[in-house]
């Protein structure tokens, strides 16, 4: 629970810092009509949703295993996940928008010098927001936390793009606010398919953890002859692993238990992410001595 607290207060500056970043874009985007820069201000709304998500995420997946969920809850920070990605679409929408709407001269992106020190000032903060985030995440060794530093990277990425386009606007070339607006909506639609994708596949149990070290595991342990059947599942930070050992038959059944929790330990301590293992010991048809 300490870490969990930890992790929450890391998750609220950055939500506090993200929706100050979009505001301030967002805001000035529509008073400018620039759709490049309202567009960013939107990507950078997402941050902050990321961080409410993460938050409730990692509140419910702290959760114990009870009767009525004896896996324990850390899907449910998938299915939030999956949520942000839906409404990353719904952004998207809102962008290509309000591209249509530039496109046909309904608006005009007025850029000045306060445009690029809206920019370059939020600029600063998302780079403050990216290592902050990413050197807590590896001290308290949370994959949200280094995952959500990237995707706040992505942010950095997409504001240098939209400086870029301010200044070929600058220069007399009008097209390049909407051409930028498209780019910043696809780059959001593309990195919603991608955690849509990824979390579905968690949720459809798709295999978790290299099974080809959980066998050299398995097998490392006196008195295992074989193994198959291995199978893995759960979030990457969160597997479940069950597999059938080959022993020698003529094992007492106290041996036999010795041994499927010596292959429970040895899997591990080489894979940390596993959580639970579950053994199956199984007659080996080569008869043979421990």
């Amino acid at each position: 629970m300490d870490r969990a607290t930890e992790i929450r207060k890391v998750l609220l500056l950055t939500l506090f810092l993200n929706l100050i970043v979009s505001a301030a874009k967002i805001a000035y985007g529509y008073r400018t009509h620039s759709v490049a820069i309202s567009s960013d201000g939107f990507h950078s709304l997402f941050d902050a949703v990321a961080n409410i998500a993460g938050m409730a995420g990692i509140h419910l997946a702290s959760h114990p295993p009870d009767k009525a969920h004896p896996y324990g809850h850390r899907k449910y920070e998938t299915v939030l996940t999956i949520f942000v990605g839906v409404l990353m679409f719904a952004t998207c929408f809102e962008i290509l928008k309000n591209v249509y709407a530039s496109l046909q001269g309904r608006y005009a992106a007025t850029v000045t010098t306060e445009s690029f020190l809206v920019m370059l000032i939020t600029l600063s903060v998302n780079v403050f927001v990216v290592s902050y985030e990413r050197r807590a995440g590896q001290r308290l060794n949370s994959e949200f936390l280094v995952a959500d530093a990237l995707h706040t990277r992505s942010d950095v990425i997409v504001t240098l793009g939209v400086l870029a386009g301010l200044g070929f606007i600058r220069l007399g070339f009008p097209l390049a606010d909407p051409l930028v607006g498209v780019a910043v909506g696809l780059f959001i639609a593309r990195a919603g398919i991608s955690i849509i994708r990824e979390s579905t596949e968690t949720l459809v149990d798709r295999t978790q953890a290299d099974t080809s070290v959980i066998r050299e595991a398995a097998c490392s342990v006196p008195g295992v002859e074989e193994c198959h059947g291995i199978r893995t599942r759960g979030p990457k930070n969160y597997v479940f692993v069950d597999l059938h050992v080959l022993v020698p038959p003529s094992l007492s059944v106290e041996d036999a238990h010795r041994i499927s929790d010596t292959v429970e330990e040895e899997i591990r301590s080489r894979l940390p992410e596993v959580v639970d293992v579950v053994v199956h010991i199984e007659p080996s048809p080569h008869r043979g001595r421990v």
